[in-house]
């Protein structure tokens, strides 16, 4: 067998090869009333595809944990039990088709209230336009020039904050995720601490490398706390701000020296794989792209502190997801744009490599 179809475990949960599929906002829930948040038909079809097509694993698009945690209007939520009941749908058609299903928890910080990617190419939205509202942050510095400067969170609000994620962790369980990732990456709220490029606070929040993490790792102890002790828990990071890898550019960042000593930490709370992506938290950095360009950082990870990570950034063809595993890069591929082109890639990768997936029993012909 392929390294690529080999299942993985981590706890109890096995996983049932190592081609998965990486959260992709969908901007498709109601912006108002009662379905708020909540997952629709275009949501159950988008995730389904993927499952009925072979992925091992299918992380939901980011979910929010409170409202204003939303990147849009459009986003989902997991804070309320309509939210649980629409997302049971979803999960038990995943588990059917061998699918294991995974949510991301959330929260956008200062990249919250803007509009669909496809509408004004995602403007933010004023707090005094329909849909919009103030968004928070560390520190109350704007993401952008467009962007609403947001409300510097409290040491209060951000314990609030702090069970929010792990109120969703709960109600998550309930509605039959299997993974759960905390998102802690593209320039939202946990990144947002994480980063000395948009984290200026004094208090015990900034400042050093144990103030600018220490929300994320109480948030991750809270999940930890409520999440079951047989099911893994995730964390996305972003590897780096891509502003220290720029010799013309002076400003502090998140680096991948700051990702490997934080990856320690997160292992030895409990979180069991990271998901190793980069940028998002300054719009104008320069980002060095290509195939498989945030490979390097995951496998340092991997290499230097032993803790399981998935690879994601422009991985496309079925030899180079295989290579990434064989050679030992990382435990797992992410696949995000690749699987919106083919839902069905696991079964094309299969059939070029000589893998094997399950397939729907409605498809079997005697």
């Amino acid at each position: 067998m392929t390294s690529l179809f080999t299942p993985y475990t981590l706890r109890s949960l096995t996983i049932p090869n190592r081609i998965w599929m990486a959260p992709m906002c969908q901007y498709s829930a109601a912006p108002e009333g009662a379905a708020v948040g909540v997952p629709t038909d275009w949501h159950f079809t988008h995730l389904a595809a993927r499952a009925s097509g072979g992925t091992g694993l299918v992380i939901t698009e980011a979910t929010a944990v409170s409202p204003e945690g939303r990147i849009s209007p459009y986003d989902l939520g997991i804070w309320n039990d309509t939210q649980v009941a629409a997302f049971r749908r979803i999960t038990a058609f995943l588990k059917a088709q061998g699918t294991v299903p995974g949510i991301q928890l959330a929260h956008a910080g200062r990249k919250a209230s803007t509009e669909r990617t496809w509408v004004d190419r995602g403007r933010p939205i004023a707090p005094e336009e329909p849909y919009g509202w103030t968004p928070v942050g560390p520190s109350a510095l704007p993401f952008d020039k467009a962007s609403t400067p947001p409300v510097e969170l409290t040491t209060d609000r951000i314990r609030d904050l702090v069970q929010e994620f792990a109120d969703a962790a709960e109600r998550a369980l309930a509605a039959g995720f299997e993974v759960a990732e905390i998102h802690g990456a593209h320039g939202y709220l946990i990144h947002q601490f994480l980063s000395p490029h948009s984290n200026h606070r004094t208090d015990e929040y900034g400042g050093s490398f144990e103030g600018r993490t220490r929300f994320a790792l109480e948030v991750v102890d809270a999940v930890r706390a409520v999440w079951p002790e047989e099911l893994p828990l995730f964390f996305r990071v972003s590897a780096t701000d891509w502003l220290t890898e720029n010799p013309e550019d002076d400003r502090e960042g998140w680096t991948a020296d700051d990702t490997v000593r934080f990856a320690k930490e997160l292992h030895a709370r409990g979180v069991d794989l990271l998901d190793v992506s980069s940028g998002g938290n300054a719009p104008d950095a320069r980002i060095v792209a290509g195939p498989g360009y945030q490979v390097p950082f995951a496998e340092r990870v991997r290499e230097e502190t032993g803790m399981p990570v998935a690879a994601v950034g422009m991985i496309t063809e079925p030899a180079q997801a295989e290579e990434i595993i064989a050679s030992g890069k990382a435990d797992a591929v992410l696949l995000a744009r690749e699987l919106l082109r083919n839902p069905y890639w696991a079964r094309h990768a299969a059939r070029e490599l000589g893998g094997e997936v399950a397939s729907p029993v409605q498809y079997h012909r005697s």
